[in-house]
């Protein structure tokens, strides 16, 4: 499944060539930033669909609908020329296109034992990053060419992530330690009274309320580096070799050393986990306030970067570690969506906040991640007694 991850996200390189395309074909570039802006909309709104399928189907399931679907809807969108049938397809390609995300961290969380969840989604997270990283690179190849091998390439990315799934993911997986499903009974024998469903029953785990609340706005802190920050670069008459160095720097810290570094700080009380994971945004951002100089900019980086390396495997794993059973489809779904919406607000947000601000941002991003770190504390509670050596085998029907 890690492998499908990282094939899917090394083609991921669609929505960056979106408005390119769609000008290309001859509209205008506001019809062009309307329609990324239905993707990014379908996406947030695909992730808690995939939540529910993964639960009301399973998650390989979902994963096949959500590949399948995506490789069908990309190739459309290459001969489609009418724009509204065109925004139509769009966003339904945003929509379908995340149903896997919520579905491979609940097909994680079900077949790996809970002592080794936070390293496995270190490891899901190194496959996307790495992913992430290549494919501008593969995507700038593919379009020299032309477009159509753009479209058709993710396509076949998303088939081959299918094929995988079809291939190596169980059905359906019983969690580690739970019984064959049987209908509930009261003493009287009568049906006992169901436990809540839905995503209403995930709203109503108020604790957990909170830690999408931290998710969300420490994602609008983090989009800053890319929404922001440049701007910053440019108005302290900054080479913009600086911007591209700091990137670097955090994608190289976070591809070489946050699956290491998990290795130690899994260990640790989710308390501080919570706190440093995300309140160190605050202390990083907050070197950005001072000045924007080359060694406030490395400094700042290198803090914020250790944020994400400390807290991001944990935080990712979170949902799987106190959700129920028949809800962690949806319990992912609502944090993957607290993500996407983090993505669209944030540089939004941003820009207009640099706009109105300057440099103060940097100060509004630091009390926003301080936020976030009270928000985390608060929300992120110790999950129950991991099941025992001989509840740790899952019972999985196979795929063929």
């Amino acid at each position: 499944m890690l492998a499908g991850v990282f094939v899917n996200r090394l083609a991921g390189f669609l929505q960056i060539f979106l408005v390119l395309f769609i000008t290309d074909r001859g509209f205008s570039t506001g019809q062009a930033g309307l329609a990324l802006g239905l993707w990014g909309a379908g996406g947030v709104l695909g992730t808690i669909l995939g939540g529910y399928l993964s639960d009301r189907l399973s998650a390989r399931a979902a994963t096949l609908i959500s590949m399948l679907g995506s490789a069908a809807l990309l190739i459309s969108i290459l001969y489609i020329g009418y724009y509204p049938l065109l925004l139509l397809v769009v966003i339904l390609a945003g929509i379908v296109t995340p149903i896997y995300r919520p579905a491979a961290q609940t097909m994680i969380t079900e077949v790996v034992p809970r002592s080794q969840l936070v390293m496995v989604t270190a490891m899901y997270r190194l496959c996307l990053n790495l992913g992430t990283t290549a494919a501008p690179l593969l995507g700038v190849a593919l379009v020299s060419v032309s477009y159509d091998l753009l479209f058709w390439g993710e396509a076949l990315a998303a088939l081959i992530y299918g094929l995988i799934a079809v291939r190596f993911l169980p059905r359906r997986v019983r969690p580690p330690g739970e019984p064959a499903a049987e209908p509930s009974q009261a003493p009287s024998g009568t049906p006992a009274k169901q436990p809540r469903s839905g995503y209403r029953a995930v709203l109503s785990d108020t604790r957990y309320v909170f830690y999408l609340a931290a998710v969300f706005l420490i994602i609008v802190v983090h989009v800053q580096y890319t929404a922001s920050l440049p701007l910053a670069i440019v108005d302290a008459d900054l080479n913009l070799w600086w911007y591209g160095a700091v990137v670097a720097l955090n994608a190289a810290l976070v591809v070489t050393v946050e699956v290491p570094a998990t290795k130690w700080v899994q260990a640790w009380p989710l308390p501080v986990i919570a706190v440093l994971g995300f309140g160190l945004f605050a202390v990083g951002y907050g070197m950005y306030a001072i000045a924007i100089v080359p060694v406030f900019l490395i400094l700042g980086t290198l803090i914020w970067t250790s944020s994400e390396i400390i807290g991001g495997p944990t935080t990712n794993a979170y949902p799987g570690m106190i959700a129920p059973a028949h809800l962690r489809g949806r319990y992912f779904g609502a944090m993957q969506s607290a993500v996407g919406l983090g993505f669209t607000v944030g540089p939004v947000a941003g820009v207009a906040l640099w706009n109105l601000l300057g440099q103060g941002v940097w100060l509004w991003a630091a009390g926003v991640a301080v936020l976030s770190a009270i928000c985390a504390r608060i929300g992120m509670r110790a999950p129950s007694k991991p099941p025992t050596e001989a509840e740790r085998e899952p019972a999985a029907e196979p795929a063929g």
